[in-house]
């Protein structure tokens, strides 16, 4: 156990009084001064709590060492994808040993054929502590390549076009675009997104080889603040789309691929609580929409000449608990990726008489599974991925006439793996109000000790992300040393469906919160753990989560996790200079609306830390975090250390030289997870840098 007289005195954060004021009610914030970033106090203090932390963890780094040997020796590090056929070539990543970052390849040919290097990350990386290529698309006569690529984590990427024939990098430098990227089919021009100064994709653009990037043309701005801009091409090759979308809403637009010059189309203007989104298929587009009380989505389809809604007509019918969350179109098929019974499910919807089968499950009760679109539309194979809590990473070939699956992969692990090692299973939680809460648990099937164990139980609960239940080689080494790994699908997700992700969401917010404390209370009482054995875990919204369940029962859990938490909710929500504040009115609600108001305020966790006793925490933040500012967590932990009646662990890392997603590296990330885990085991006694 770490002694806490070897430790620095722990940092206090000054006090400076800032008011502030909304519907007549007032209040102070003295940790305000916490988001002046070019301030010497705050890199002071930021600086102070990362040493604390490191000192903290010090005396448990041969234990962080081992479970980061244990994890990485489960990478396959000389690892690739499966090629994708696009044309006459055949696109994958793969990683050379010992590297860091991917290396973007293709064969010409076949997949057997000689590699083509397109572009190796690593030497890009070598002068950055952080570097991330967010978008990276070949034009369609494959003689180019664009690519995006962040250096600091604040998600602004600089565009870089390179000629695969002479191996140049073009001149053409694009800075503060986001993730959307799409060739025309001259092979000249592409469009891509950028940033405004809130740091929101609003406008569109397209660019000329060898043009000015000051002189392109602007396509298209959003001027409502509630929405981002994207950009997309049909799987046919015929149509970019440009996406307007927020708050629950969504509009779509096209133009002819084939014409740079070409203007927009709309297809159906935007509505409140109206999303829909297209694929094309000769001359009908399908649209997935939940428009006319189709809350899990139906699919329509409409003329391509003339597409609004008057034009739509049903073409696969809208059944309630079946939320559809998304199609895509192939020659001959439709296919519809759906869930039943919060289990995902593939339907396979041949286009020229309506036959529908479903890709067969593979004898597991929780797992799961997703289509991949490919990069061709004249083709019978739909590739998807399968994986459980259990079973590896699997990537199949199907074939959509002959309903036969070829495992094209399967996630290797160097340091060996039996999934009869391990036990799965998916049980359900009686929540207050009497609704069934999912859970998926990962477990020895030899379990190590007889009777309760402890618990590391993640959660997250928000946007309507399904959390699904795939197989992490980091929570192995958990599970090896008695833990049982858990996942709970609380409401404002939307595992069981729209109705999961309205009632955890807005002035139904507290379901999220409950769920997930009756989870845990579940867990006790069915005798798989006890009160204080279990490890609370969630990031960003997640994050908002533990600080709620932190504040209201703390006496459940040994100790938390909260990664880059968004925890200062009123704060920030009446900020309406942030990049996702107006976007997420339809998520948390509007506070300049007094209803709303009052109701962030009754559980958001900075305003509601209070005078009590805390389990030990570890709270995470990035400097250059433009979803979840780096101030939040920061003014959070000052409010706890100056609230809380105990002493036990209270540690603040910001991460210096990134972002929300946290390193970039791949071994830098396990570096990350195994300090986590250190921090959990060293939370319940289990020190031991061995499993056992």
């Amino acid at each position: 156990m770490t002694n806490p007289e070897v430790l620095p005195s722990q940092p206090v954060a000054p006090r400076r009084p800032h008011a502030v004021e909304a519907h007549g009610d007032n209040w102070s914030d003295p940790w305000f001064w916490l988001r002046e970033q070019d301030d010497p106090e705050t890199m002071a203090y930021l600086t102070a709590e990362n040493a604390y932390t490191d000192a903290f963890l010090n005396p448990l780094k041969s234990l962080q060492d081992n479970l980061y040997e244990e994890i990485r020796g489960r990478i396959k590090e000389d690892d690739n994808t499966v090629p994708e056929k696009d044309g006459d070539y055949y696109y994958y990543v793969r990683y050379e040993e010992g590297g860091q970052y991917p290396i973007y390849c293709r064969k010409y040919g076949s997949e057997n054929g000689p590699e083509e290097i397109l572009l190796d990350v690593n030497p890009l990386a070598s002068e950055h502590e952080y570097t991330r290529v967010g978008t990276f698309e070949n034009s369609p006569n494959h003689r180019m390549i664009a690519y995006g690529v962040d250096n600091d984590g604040s998600e602004q990427y600089t565009i870089r076009v390179v000629n695969l024939e002479t191996g140049d990098t073009l001149p053409d430098t694009i800075p503060n675009t986001y993730y959307s990227l799409e060739w025309c089919n001259d092979n000249q021009s592409f469009y891509y997104s950028v940033l405004d100064e809130h740091h929101r994709p609003v406008s569109v653009y397209r660019h000329t080889l060898g043009d000015d990037p000051a002189n392109d043309r602007l396509v298209y701005h959003e001027n409502d603040p509630r929405f981002f801009v994207g950009i997309g091409k049909s799987n046919s090759g015929r149509f970019i789309y440009v996406v307007a979308g927020g708050n629950n809403m969504s509009e779509w637009y096209f133009l002819d691929a084939d014409d740079p010059s070409a203007d927009l189309t709309l297809i159906e203007p935007r509505a409140a609580d109206f999303e829909y989104d297209v694929v094309d298929h000769g001359d009908r587009f399908f649209v997935r929409h939940n428009g006319d009380g189709a809350k899990d989505f139906a699919v329509a389809q409409t003329p391509i000449a003339a597409p609004g809604w008057d034009n739509w007509s049903e073409f696969l019918a809208h059944v309630p608990g079946r939320p559809i969350r998304g199609i895509d179109a192939y020659r001959d098929h439709l296919v519809v990726a759906c869930r039943s019974e919060g289990l995902p499910q593939v339907m396979v919807l041949r286009l020229s008489d309506g036959e529908v089968h479903y890709i067969p499950g593979m004898d597991e009760d929780d797992f799961a599974m997703s289509p991949r679109s490919g990069r061709e539309f004249d083709t019978t194979t739909l590739r998807f991925g399968y994986t459980s809590l259990k079973t590896p990473a699997s990537v199949y070939d199907y074939d959509m006439e002959t309903q036969q699956a070829v495992l094209r992969k399967r996630q290797e692990i160097p340091s060996g793996y039996d999934s009869d090692r391990y036990e799965t299973r998916r049980i359900w939680a009686t929540a207050r109000d009497g609704t069934q809460i999912p859970i998926s648990l990962l477990m020895r099937s030899d379990p190590a000790s007889d009777g309760a164990a402890p618990i590391y139980l993640y959660g997250y609960g928000s946007y309507g992300l399904t959390m699904e239940a795939s197989f992490s080689i980091s929570a192995l080494s958990l599970v090896e040393r008695g833990f049982i790994f858990a996942i709970a699908h609380i409401r404002g997700g939307m595992e069981m469906g729209w109705d999961w992700y309205e009632n955890g969401k807005l002035l139904n917010k507290r379901n999220t919160f409950n769920d997930f404390i009756d989870c845990a209370e579940h867990l006790i009482h069915e005798g798989y753990t006890n009160a204080g054995q279990i490890a609370a875990v969630g990031g960003s919204a997640g994050g908002m989560l533990m600080g709620v369940v932190a504040n209201e029962r703390p006496d459940l859990f040994g100790c938390m996790v909260a990664h880059v938490p968004f925890v200062d909710v009123l704060n920030t929500m009446l900020d309406d200079s942030l990049p996702l504040t107006t976007m997420e009115y339809n998520e948390w609600g509007n506070p300049n609306e007094s209803e709303y108001y009052r109701y962030i305020r009754s559980y958001s966790p900075y305003d509601n830390v209070r005078e009590q006793e805390y389990p030990p925490m570890l709270v995470t933040a990035g400097i250059s975090d433009p979803r979840v500012t780096y101030w939040e967590p920061a003014k959070w932990v000052a409010k706890l250390r100056a609230s809380r009646t105990n002493s036990n662990p209270l540690l603040l890392k910001t991460h210096m030289d990134s972002g929300h997603a946290g390193a970039s590296g791949r071994f830098e990330r396990i570096k990350e997870v195994a300090e986590e885990y250190a921090f959990v085991l060293h939370s319940f006694g289990m020190t031991e840098p061995n499993p056992g």
